[in-house]
Parts: C-alpha cells; sequence; structure tokens
C-alpha cells in the first residue's frame, strides 16, 4: 500500500515539474508528446480519407465528414503535428549546439507551448460539439465564412491561440541565438541546424502576423456582423486568399529549413567530413528564406491577378529552386569520398534527397502558370506537396529524432527496428503519393468525396490507399522502438555518434544547467577540433562560479487555460449573450496572470559552484 502511495505521489511530483517547467529540454519532452499525438489522429483522419477513396462510389463516411476529415488532417498535420515536433528538436538542440543554459526568456518558452497545445485541444473539442471545420485547411472565403454551425469558429479560436504560441517561440529562438551564443561561436561557426533555426524563426515573425490578422477579420466576420469578406456588402474574399498565402508559404519553408539544418548536422556526422561548401549553405538558406515571401500568389494563378502578376510569381517560385539546388549538391558533394556510415538517422537522410528532389521538380512544374491552368486543384498538387511536406519535413523529422534521441532521452534508438520502420514507411510514401501526380493529370480533382466507375480513376486510388497503411505500418514499428528503447536499452553515453559539435561534449541526458563552465568555441565543428588536438572534452571560456537558474511558474499554463475557456465564450456568445461570462472568466484568468508576473519579483536561484565540486562535475 505505501508503495503504491509512493508511486501516486511520484506521479503528481512529476506530472506538476512538467506543467510548471521552464527547462528548455522539459519543455521539448512537452512538444514531442503534444505534437507526436497530433500526428497520430492526423495520420487517422488520414488512413480515413484513403479508405474512403480506395473504390468508386464509396461511401464509408459521409460527404460532409470528409470536408471535416480533410480540413482537419491538413490543419493538425501542419499547425499541430509538425510545427511542435520542430519546436521539440529546437528546444532540445538549439541551446546546447550554441553553448547556452536555456533559452533567453525561459517563462515565455513555456508559455509558447501551453499556448500551442490549448488552441490544439480547443480545435479538436470541435469533433464533438456539433461538427468539425469543412472549408479545407485553407479555409477560403466565402466557403468559410457561409459554413454553417461552429466547426469554422473553432478554427478561427484554436489557430489564433496556437499562432499566439508559435509567435511567441519564434521571437525567444531569434534572441537566444543572437545573444547567447557561447564566447568564439561566432556566425559562421554556428552549426547548420542553429542556423536554419535562426532563419526560420525570422520567417516565423514576419509570416504568422499576416495569419493573425486574416483570422482576427474572420473571427469578426462570423462572430460580430462584419463584411471583410462579403462582395455583397463591399468586401472581398480574395483578400484572406492573400493574407493566408502570405503567411503560408513561408510556413512551408518555416517547416523544411531546420530539418535541412538538422540533415546538414547528421550528413556531416556519419560521413566523417566537415560539411561541403559550409558558407554557400548558410547564403543559400537565408536566400531561401528571403524569397519564400515572394511566391505567395503561385497559389493564385487561377484566380485572374493577371498575366504581368502572374509572370512575376512565376519567375521568382522558379528561382527558388536554386538555393534548394545548391543544398542539395553540397549534401551530395560532402557524402562524396566520405566514411559514411548507414545509421538509421542517416538512412531517412539518404532517402529524403530524391524523395524531395521529385517535389521540387513538380513544384517548378507547378509555378509555370500557363500549365498550373491544367494542374490547380488536381491530385498532381496533392502529390507535389505531400512530396515536400512528408518527402521532406517528415523524413527529417525521423531522422532528426534518431540522431538526438540519446541526447533527448539518454537511450539510442534500436538501430535495427529503425531500419525495419524506415523500409514500409519508405515504400508506402511512393507508392501513396506518386500515383497521385498522374491521378490528377487524368482529371481527379482535389477535396471530392468520391469518383464514378469507369473513369480509370480506380487503381491508382487503391494504389494509393495501399501505400498508406505501408505508411501507417512504418510509423507503428517507430512507436514499438521507442518503448523497446526505453525499456531494453542500455544508457547512451555522451557522444554515441562521434559528434562534432557541442552538444555531443556533455553528458546525455544533459543535466538542467547544461554546461557547468560555458565551453570555448574555437572554430567550426568546436568539439571535432578539441579531438583533432586530443582533448577529451571542450575547453572552458571561463573559471567554474555558480550557475543562476530561473525557477518554474504554473502561470504559463494558466494564462493558456484562461484563453482557452474564453475561446469557448467567443464561439458560442453568438447562440446566447450568457457565454460573454466564459470570455470574462478566462480572460479574467489570463490578465490576473499577467498581471501576478508583472508584479511579482522572480529573480530564480543559484547553484553555488562548491556543489558542483562536490559532486565532482568541475574543478577550479
Amino acid at each position: 500500500m505505501s508503495n503504491a502511495i509512493a508511486q501516486q505521489r511520484g506521479l503528481a511530483a512529476a506530472i506538476w515539474d512538467y506543467m510548471t517547467t521552464v527547462d528548455h529540454k522539459k519543455i521539448a519532452h512537452l512538444y514531442l508528446v503534444s505534437g507526436g499525438l497530433f500526428f497520430l489522429i492526423g495520420g487517422l483522419e488520414a488512413m480515413i480519407i484513403r479508405i474512403q477513396l480506395m473504390k468508386p462510389d464509396n461511401d464509408f463516411i459521409s460527404a460532409g465528414l470528409y470536408n471535416e476529415m480533410i480540413t482537419m488532417h491538413g490543419t493538425t498535420m501542419i499547425f499541430l503535428a509538425a510545427m511542435p515536433i520542430i519546436f521539440a528538436l529546437m528546444n532540445a538542440v538549439v541551446p546546447l549546439q550554441i553553448g547556452a543554459r536555456d533559452v533567453a526568456f525561459p517563462f515565455l518558452n513555456s508559455l509558447g507551448f501551453w499556448l500551442f497545445l490549448f488552441g490544439g485541444l480547443l480545435l479538436n473539442v470541435s469533433w464533438f460539439t456539433g461538427g468539425a471545420p469543412d472549408a479545407g485547411w485553407t479555409n477560403y472565403a466565402p466557403l468559410s465564412t457561409t459554413s454553417p454551425g461552429h466547426g469554422i469558429d473553432y478554427y478561427v479560436m484554436g489557430l489564433q491561440i496556437s499562432g499566439a504560441g508559435t509567435l511567441i517561440g519564434g521571437i525567444n529562438f531569434l534572441v537566444t541565438i543572437i545573444n547567447m551564443r557561447a564566447p568564439g561561436m561566432t556566425y559562421m561557426r554556428m552549426p547548420l541546424f542553429t542556423w536554419t533555426s535562426f532563419i526560420t524563426s525570422t520567417l516565423i515573425l514576419f509570416a504568422f502576423p499576416a495569419l493573425t490578422v486574416g483570422l482576427f477579420l474572420m473571427m469578426f466576420d462570423r462572430m460580430f456582423g462584419s463584411a471583410f469578406f462579403d462582395v455583397t456588402a463591399g468586401g472581398n474574399e480574395i483578400i484572406w486568399e492573400h493574407l493566408f498565402w502570405i503567411f503560408g508559404h513561408p510556413e512551408v519553408y518555416i517547416l523544411i529549413l531546420p530539418l535541412f539544418g538538422a540533415f546538414s548536422d547528421i550528413i556531416s556526422t556519419f560521413s566523417k567530413k566537415r560539411l561541403f561548401g559550409y558558407s554557400a549553405m548558410v547564403f543559400a538558406t537565408v536566400l531561401i528564406g528571403f524569397l519564400g515571401f515572394m511566391v505567395w500568389a503561385h497559389h493564385m494563378f487561377t484566380v485572374g491577378l493577371g498575366p504581368i502578376a502572374n509572370s512575376i510569381f512565376a519567375v521568382s517560385t522558379m528561382a527558388i529552386a536554386v538555393p534548394t539546388g545548391i543544398k542539395i549538391f553540397n549534401w551530395l558533394f560532402t557524402m562524396w569520398g566520405g566514411s559514411i556510415k548507414m545509421s538509421a538517422a542517416m538512412l531517412w537522410t539518404v532517402a529524403f534527397i530524391p524523395s524531395f528532389t521529385i517535389g521540387g521538380m513538380t513544384g517548378v512544374m507547378l509555378a509555370s502558370a500557363a500549365a498550373d491552368y491544367q494542374y490547380h486543384d488536381t491530385y498532381f498538387v496533392v502529390g507535389h506537396f505531400h512530396y515536400v511536406i512528408v518527402g521532406g519535413v517528415v523524413f527529417g523529422i525521423f531522422a532528426a529524432l534518431h540522431y538526438w534521441w540519446p541526447k533527448m532521452f539518454g537511450k539510442v534508438l534500436n538501430e535495427k527496428l529503425g531500419h525495419w520502420a524506415f523500409w514500409p514507411f519508405f515504400i508506402g510514401f511512393h507508392l501513396t503519393f506518386f500515383i497521385q501526380h498522374f491521378l490528377g493529370l487524368m482529371g481527379m480533382p482535389r477535396r471530392y468525396w468520391t469518383y464514378f466507375e469507369g473513369q480509370s480513376l480506380a487503381t491508382g486510388n487503391m494504389i494509393s490507399t495501399v501505400g498508406a497503411f505501408f505508411m501507417a505500418l512504418g510509423t507503428l514499428i517507430f512507436l514499438y522502438n521507442v518503448v523497446y528503447t526505453a525499456i531494453k536499452e542500455p544508457r547512451a553515453s555522451a557522444d554515441p555518434w562521434d559528434g562534432r559539435t557541442l552538444e555531443w561534449s556533455i553528458p546525455s541526458t544533459p543535466p538542467f544547467y547544461n554546461f557547468k563552465q560555458t565551453p570555448l568555441v574555437r572554430g567550426l565543428d568546436p568539439l571535432w577540433i578539441e579531438k583533432m588536438e586530443g582533448r577529451k572534452g571542450i575547453t572552458p571560456a571561463e573559471p567554474l562560479g555558480d550557475i543562476h537558474m530561473p525557477n518554474g511558474s504554473i502561470l504559463p499554463f494558466l494564462m493558456s487555460f484562461g484563453l482557452f475557456i474564453a475561446g469557448f465564450g467567443f464561439i458560442y456568445q453568438v447562440d446566447h449573450n450568457a457565454w460573454f461570462i466564459a470570455v470574462a472568466v478566462g480572460m479574467g484568468l489570463t490578465l490576473g496572470s499577467m498581471l501576478t508576473r508583472s508584479l511579482k519579483d522572480d529573480l530564480g536561484y543559484h547553484i553555488h559552484k562548491e556543489d558542483l565540486i562536490e559532486k565532482g562535475e568541475g574543478k577550479e
């Protein structure tokens, strides 16, 4: 009995610890678990879509539910799965790579996570309250402004709350990378993952406000009777498309760029070579970030912007293939002549290169405005962006998780199971999406619930559905690997891959203060330099001293929970004014927590150097 009570107390203490933590490594765990759960939900929605389309005239789900499935699948995968898993990797790795003890604003880091989580939960509550959003993940007006029920209201409120968390996270990483690099860590010595996280954070800073503005306007249209997107009342629905894609196209690069950085670090490590063309890779990343804002209207070639606008956006879209091509060739040249070890992380990385290249090639096809009239709103586009998002982002996530798992959780994922997970997913991915290009060219439209017998679409759709089941199998094997590793595998060493960057110079998992002494960086690949000179670790840049650490706080959780409650009030006040009580309670909780944070001095605490010496963790 006493053991059971002790276990319950231990579990309660662990839950409280994670609810109040401001440690970037624990916040990385929270992002990873939450994003992983949403990834499984989005994957389940994808499987339902593919089952519905596996044969002609299928009635597995109704037309209305199908619209909800395609909307929630896209929205969940982009906003609630890919983004938080990438933030998990950034949280786990970036402070370690730059030699910092935490991010610049630990409290805001926690707030960003809880805002994301409560926004995502609010969005998914819609399944249980009369219907999910059903206007597609792009939520185009006037379909979205006239959609009955509250599904679109959940979309608007959920993404506003979640997007605020992402924006906070982006600002936090910008300040962290600019201000908290270790001595000697100049910009041109930063690892590529840190560089791409830096550019990604800049994109977040400029892209997410456009989405926020669009969602605010739609919120007022749906909840307060305005007419920003109502043509009959002087509005313009095309403005929604512009606002959405001014955010939406940079969002693709927000998703892919951090994984480009991960691929660079992985290829360099497992080829036992310095990254080929480091400077060119950095400038290509910056150029991709810059050009990413210049191409949004290629999603709108059929809107009627005119030949001049279409031509400008066609050229800029083709131009963005150049820096991406630079990266592809530099990865290949890094591997050329290297001593390559084909680990599970490297397997995902090598598979990414041809897969993503196919996605880029079809992207250049879509960039031709004249040809886009044929491709637009067909399954050709679905095939293209899944080659980019799955072949790039999801492959990258699997590669990065295999690579940094020991640093995040102290154990190396089982390599044999890693290979077993890769092959069904890789084969299933190409089965699922390659055939969709041809379905699109044969005239199969996007977002259609079913198709007729005799349209020559049945075989392609069946192949696509079989591929989806293979991908599901690969995902399940990966999940089994996670559990198996946690139970069976031994503890990992500090540097299981013979790495080149600072994160491999400290134990796996790192102590909560990361570095007992700030490291001195003496060049690109700082740990590799020390190894080549025969040193066992990184040279410290300072004598051992007291370490200042921040206190945990429940306030980020309460602020986000308050907005979650207020969200319901905004959604349902259209039906009954009494719901404004929920708005008042929720906003009161949020603003009260903000006031408490503002008035309360929280100066953190110090770990004294004597304690470090007593533990044998440091020396003068």
